[in-house]
């Protein structure tokens, strides 16, 4: 298929005006290559999913999940295509990013690092 899918760019774009707050502050703190001098991209499409946050550069996806995602089979199966396509997935809670983003950043530069050699 040619040119973009406008059904996947529809629904990553309704994401996007409708992030958690979770979502919303890890972006504040990665956006503009705030981390390490990497870009992230977030809410993209990738094969039938759609990812919280892309590094491009790195093949790393972060994802910040609720109570609803605790023992979830569905994200078994998600992680397990995404690991297929190349990419690692690391999982924060919603609670971790507001109560230890510190920490949270700190993972996340750790997983880039290991991702880059």
């Amino acid at each position: 298929m040619r040119g973009p899918n406008r059904k996947a760019t529809s629904k990553a774009r309704t994401l996007r005006q409708n992030a958690t707050d979770a979502e919303t502050k890890l972006w504040f703190a990665v956006r503009d290559r705030r981390l390490a001098g990497l870009k992230f991209v977030r809410q993209k499409s990738i094969g039938p999913y759609v990812a919280d946050f892309l590094c491009r550069d790195r093949n790393l996806i972060i994802e910040v999940d609720g109570g609803q995602h605790a023992e979830s089979e569905s994200d078994q199966v998600r992680d397990a295509y995404l690991a297929s396509e190349g990419y690692r997935v690391p999982r924060f809670w919603n609670s971790d990013v507001f109560g230890n983003l510190d920490g949270v950043l700190q993972t996340i530069l750790a997983s880039l690092n290991s991702s880059s050699d």
